[in-house]
């Protein structure tokens, strides 16, 4: 027949059997963008371009090769999020000002905004080990939160990464719904150089989501009131 198969991997999940190929009439592509570099001219300043997508380098305030222009947003680099280009944006704003101002955060927040939200902040399991970290992993299912149950949804994950040396919260990922409203305490601790006894030492109202990462931090370096777990 007419229109678009597209055929789906991983596991099925769902009521009812999943199907592993439906066919659609559109189907956009919303992956692969490239900064708008082109046509503006830059062949004729200081700026750098860098191949091979075309992003162009600027230092910590924000400015380019050509001390006169300066840069922010997607042409600035990845991530490519509009928090991120406000950020950019009032730093250059400031430095252009003669302000001392500079682009220097740990972590820049992510979400999907998909049902559920999938969130996250900082380094992930593979980039922590990929950086030679030995890391703390606290998991908090949201089967045990009270909130998640009067609301029908304990499809979600809370999960913390800790510097295993410094004790430091060094990464962040939810899974759930408000992922994306309950990722900023979890950037916040990133960025304040927060352990996770800290954020675990933190009281959290109850019955809320927030309490989610409150657990998951105990159970990075022990034991929380909603999950047990056995002594190793």
């Amino acid at each position: 027949g007419s229109g678009i198969a597209v055929r789906f991997e991983g596991p099925a999940v769902g009521e009812g059997k999943a199907r592993t190929e439906q066919t659609f009439d559109r189907v956009l592509i919303a992956v692969g963008r490239t900064p708008n570099s082109e046509d503006l001219g830059l062949e004729n300043t200081k700026v750098r371009v860098l191949p091979p997508r075309g992003f162009v380098e600027i230092d910590a305030r924000c400015r380019t090769a050509d001390e006169h222009i300066y840069a922010i947003g997607d042409i600035a680099g990845e991530p490519m999020l509009a928090h991120k280009a406000s950020k950019e944006a009032k730093v250059a704003v400031a430095a252009i000002a003669g302000e001392k101002a500079a682009f220097d955060v740990r972590a820049i927040p992510g979400v999907v905004f998909t049902d559920p939200e999938v969130a996250w902040a900082g380094l992930t399991e593979a980039q922590a080990k990929d950086q030679g970290l030995a890391i703390q992993i606290g998991k908090f299912p949201w089967g045990a939160s009270g909130r998640a149950t009067a609301l029908g949804r304990n499809d979600g994950l809370t999960k913390i990464i800790v510097d295993a040396r410094t004790k430091r919260i060094v990464g962040v990922g939810i899974v759930g719904i408000g992922a994306g409203e309950l990722i900023a305490e979890g950037t916040l601790a990133i960025e304040m150089g927060a352990t996770a006894e800290d954020v675990g030492l933190t009281i959290h109202a109850h019955p809320t989501l927030s309490e989610t990462v409150g657990e998951a931090a105990e159970l990075a370096h022990g034991t929380t009131t909603h999950v047990y777990r056995p002594p190793r």
